[in-house]
């Protein structure tokens, strides 16, 4: 019997940030708390999107591991018109099945601008069959025209977009083909999972990392169970990791591998989730990656292509208790009395993970003091992101669940497949205060959630979110705050240089009523998934910004005037 999996199912505290007699008596800061008023409601608008998708697993009564991912999805402007566009990343049939099924194909979607899309997934050339992963999204050949990269059990896919047509050009440009070796010598190819673009060589151009999952073939896959009779799916702690990779732009179409770590052998991963920030304020961008039943990685940056993993020494590697979680969605954002924060999705029986950056460059588990272990401790988290939802200036906390054994009710009678996604509403103390039962019916609907993308698709102001389902449909959930307690905003929509047209890696700051509030352009975050790269400021009830200022991806800093709010304001960088 897998113990690891039977423990987790047990939804055992092994791995909490306290022990189980301190967890019995705990409550969180907020619990006493009155209820918060929470004004952002969701509405399920995926019938009448135009959206008719369905993730193909190749599910079966063997239950192989990478059933359980999939999948991510990304909002993007891919045809340059200002509105947003969705891709669905799809899986397919297993081929030793041998049966006339839907193998799937992946999807792109193209906005009206309304919440409304049709598919162009033939015309475009995205209709690809590839069990896949994950997506991230942007114009890595300065054409400008937004390309996409596609994580997957195999090879994986570079589509570079020309004029509104992908191609997969992966193998011409160097990436995408790592390959694992088994004790016969046999090559397979490598198991990516996050993927998200990032000037990591200070050219200006955009490099790529790639996370691994772990060593995978359905003749090696371990027959896990419970009762001793029946198969359950297995958790990965049984495989061996692969190694990311970081691939730097050579400025010509081709990228060149560039070594991860700190010149010792490969690291071994078992990523799920990657995201960017500057932590050290050097202008330079970072890499935390949430890792499956191993140490969180934190790639500091040296400059010129060079990382340092420091998880270990910087404390973000492990729980309070030392232990390795079994970490997924991850995002980053700065919130008040904590400063800039991590946050990550774990399995059923390990509640979110909160870290905080503190002095000397550590981390410090905060997630109980935000009173976000009691709520967060049963369900099991995939796509996280911190995003202000209600547009009254504090950054919000919207995780989707949802467990990987489809009969764990069997084995677990409170437990379910399906669960509901949730939401914590961002208070000024820097405390989260679960608000999901005000989040609209629409939104706690029961789903075998995994992926989580956002964007504004209607054009109102406020945030939109998109759900992925392992096996189902994705549900893309209309933000109706603006029409039912519109409250103030501020998009910046950022443009770059020629090499860097949406000039990924700046940083915004935005002063209104005597607050500051931070945001980086970035690609990757959530599980396998990507928002849009326009960033939205909630003001509440304040009409006016008293300053904004830009660290452009090449150092430069600028203030710019606000004339109005309301709107999105496009700003270039000097030439």
């Amino acid at each position: 019997m897998n113990r690891r999996l039977l423990a987790g199912l047990l939804l055992a505290c092994a791995a909490c940030d306290l022990s189980p007699d301190q967890a019995a008596r705990v409550q969180d800061p907020v619990d006493e708390r009155p209820s918060a008023d929470f004004r952002a409601q969701f509405e399920d608008f995926t019938p009448s999107s135009g959206i008719r998708f369905k993730h193909v697993n190749g599910a079966s009564s063997e239950k192989l591991l990478p059933e359980t991912m999939g999948s991510g999805a990304a909002f993007l402007d891919y045809d340059g018109d200002g509105k947003l566009d969705l891709m669905l990343v799809n899986g397919t049939e297993w081929p030793q099945t041998g049966e006339d099924r839907d193998p799937g194909r992946c999807a792109l979607y193209r906005g009206r601008g309304d919440g409304s899309f049709e598919d162009v997934s033939r015309q475009t050339g995205m209709d690809v069959e590839v069990y896949g992963m994950g997506c991230a999204a942007a114009d890595y050949d300065a054409d400008g025209d937004v390309d996409l990269y596609l994580t997957a059990l195999g090879d994986d896919l570079l589509l570079r977009n020309d004029g509104g047509t992908f191609r997969d050009v992966a193998a011409s440009a160097g990436v995408g083909h790592g390959r694992w070796f088994d004790s016969q010598g046999t090559p397979h190819p490598e198991w990516t999972t996050a993927a998200l673009w990032l000037d990591a060589d200070g050219d200006q151009d955009l490099d790529l990392f790639v996370a691994g999952y772990c060593q995978w073939t359905p003749e090696i896959e371990i027959f896990t169970t419970l009762n001793g009779t029946d198969k359950v799916f297995s958790t990965p702690d049984r495989y061996t990791g692969l190694p990311p990779r970081l691939y730097l732009n050579r400025g010509d179409g081709t990228f060149e591998e560039a070594p991860l770590g700190n010149g010792e052998e490969a690291l071994t991963g078992k990523t799920l989730g990657a995201a960017t920030w500057d932590f050290d304020g050097d202008g330079r961008l970072d890499i935390v990656a949430a890792n499956d039943t191993r140490p969180n990685f934190y790639f500091r940056s040296a400059g010129e292509g060079r990382f340092s993993e420091e998880g270990i020494p910087t404390g973000i590697a492990y729980d309070a208790n030392g232990r390795a979680r079994a970490g997924m969605g991850i995002d980053v954002g700065v919130l008040p009395q904590w400063g800039t924060v991590v946050g990550i999705g774990n399995f059923a029986g390990e509640p979110l993970s909160l870290y905080r950056r503190g002095e000397g460059g550590t981390f410090h588990s905060t997630a109980l003091q935000a009173g976000l272990v009691s709520p967060t401790n049963r369900p099991l988290t995939f796509g996280l992101a911190l995003l202000d939802l209600d547009l009254d200036g504090w950054l919000d906390l919207v995780v989707v669940n949802g467990h990987i054994e489809p009969e764990i009710t069997r084995y677990l009678p409170d437990q379910r497949h399906a669960q509901s996604a949730q939401v914590f509403q961002g208070r000024p103390d820097g405390t989260f205060v679960d608000v999901t039962d005000q989040a609209g019916r629409d939104f706690a609907l029961p789903r075998v959630g995994r992926g989580l993308a956002w964007g504004d698709v209607d054009g109102d102001g406020d945030i939109d979110l998109l759900m992925t389902q392992n096996g189902g449909s994705p549900a893309l959930l209309r933000n109706r705050l603006q029409e039912t307690h519109p409250r103030h905003f501020l998009r910046v929509d950022l443009r770059g240089p020629r090499t860097n047209p949406r000039a990924i890696g700046a940083l915004v700051s935005l002063r209104a009523d005597g607050r500051e509030r931070r945001a980086t352009v970035r690609t990757g975050s959530s599980y396998l998934s990507q928002g849009e790269t326009t960033l939205t400021f909630g003001l509440g009830d304040v009409d006016s910004v008293e300053r904004l200022e830009v660290r452009w991806p090449s150092g430069a800093t600028r203030t710019y005037p606000v004339e109005g709010i309301d709107r999105t304001l496009v700003l270039f960088e000097d030439p």
